[in-house]
């Protein structure tokens, strides 16, 4: 059974939309929560592929994001094990330092509707091109020579990048549903453009083809990374007391 493991920065912001794309193709997977206490740890010979979801601060507040630099180590450690890893939002941030990128604090708010622009004859462009997606992150991660925009929205900006063989950033959100959204709102101390109840009503009307959309993304994923490719797994050895 292939496994994903999928760090879990705030309880709105999980799989989402995905899980369902997931539990289809008999894939599993595991959130680490660092929101509630976890140590953002991972074997990357126990799963076949490492998640970093979204995050209510940009990933260069380390105020709010101290995980970070555990992260890039995580991000690096299952690249070094040939283990793919997809960072979403705030996530792709962390996936871009990895590779060498500068983070930024701004912009602070980055939340709109946009119709996607490939830029690269990639399986992830190839499926959103021309399709109307969500982005979502606060900051921003500066370039590095190891990552290539492949997707850009309608003012020109990458919102999606690939690094190397074995990785994608997406700044726009393929897992977030309008629950999930909502859900935000509800988040104390959470910072949100004064706009958010605009975006959410435009989630509602958008769902039907959002959801198109995710089933898009996945399998180009699936695709690109080989996400249901057989991997080689440490066992799991169970330690029982002696009494």
């Amino acid at each position: 059974m292939k496994r994903f493991l999928a760090v879990q920065h705030t309880f709105s912001e999980f799989f989402g939309a995905l899980e369902a794309q997931w539990e289809a193709r008999g894939i599993g997977f595991r959130y680490v929560r660092p929101v509630a206490g976890d140590d953002v740890a991972g074997t990357p010979s126990q799963f076949d592929a490492l998640w970093l979801l979204g995050a209510a601060w940009p990933a260069a507040d380390r105020e709010h994001c101290p995980w970070v630099d555990d992260e890039i180590r995580l991000v690096r450690a299952f690249l070094k094990a040939k283990r793919p890893v997809v960072g979403l939002g705030c996530g792709a941030q962390v996936l871009a330092a990895a590779h060498g990128a500068s983070l930024h604090a701004e912009p602070q708010h980055d939340a709109y509707f946009t119709r996607a622009r490939a830029l690269a004859d990639d399986p992830l462009a190839r499926a959103v091109d021309g399709r109307m997606v969500l982005v979502m992150a606060n900051g921003a991660a500066g370039p590095a020579p190891a990552l290539e925009p492949v997707v850009a929205a309608e003012d020109g900006r990458a919102i999606a990048f690939r690094a190397g063989a074995l990785g994608y950033g997406l700044s726009f959100r393929p897992e977030l549903k309008p629950g999930m959204l909502e859900d935000m709102v509800m988040e104390e101390g959470r910072p949100l453009p004064e706009d958010f109840g605009a975006l959410i009503e435009a989630a509602r009307e958008q769902w039907p083809q959002m959801q198109e959309t995710t089933g898009r993304v996945a399998a180009a994923l699936v695709e690109a990374l080989g996400l249901m490719d057989e991997r080689a797994k440490a066992p799991v050895i169970r330690i029982v007391e002696q009494r």
